[in-house]
């Protein structure tokens, strides 16, 4: 959902996936209603636990899914700032290397809480938690909340 409009670089994602933890346990969730508490809880306990993503997304432009060890020296390749070609042939294209959450859903499964990490070197990128919903049959962002606010 968060990938069907015009994407402007080459994806990539990790195929494990992972949150950034300071998200986590409350810090930047503000849930208010016993929705997004539950969605709240069931996005912390799910990223307790690590997923392998698998190459199932459908995305207009494309991906690539990397495995840990990929990710890891794609990292490493955005943070040498192209220093090390033959070692980052690879990787030469990419801007972010992306890591995926575990959604947490609702109990009805039309509403959901996503995370995004995007890095781009060992000290540079942003994430957030977002909220999406189920409308009409097709995910899509939800409006920005004081739930979500502080969350990117």
């Amino acid at each position: 959902m968060l990938y069907q409009g015009p994407v402007m670089e080459p994806l990539a994602f990790a195929e494990s996936s992972m949150t950034d933890i300071p998200q986590m346990d409350g810090s930047c969730l503000k849930p208010s209603t016993a929705d997004e508490r539950e969605m709240s809880d069931a996005f912390d306990a799910a990223n307790w636990q690590s997923h392998k993503w698998e190459q199932k997304f459908t995305i207009p432009a494309g991906y690539r899914l990397l495995s840990r060890d990929e990710a890891d020296k794609a990292e490493a390749c955005l943070g040498a700032h192209g220093r090390d070609t033959a070692r980052c042939a690879n990787y030469v294209q990419l801007k972010h290397v992306r890591f995926l959450g575990v959604p947490g859903f609702d109990r009805a499964h039309s509403r959901a809480l996503v995370s995004v990490v995007k890095m781009c070197g060992g000290d540079c990128g942003s994430s957030g938690i977002f909220a999406v919903e189920k409308v009409g049959g097709k995910w899509q962002r939800s409006e920005p909340s004081e739930f979500t606010q502080n969350c990117s």
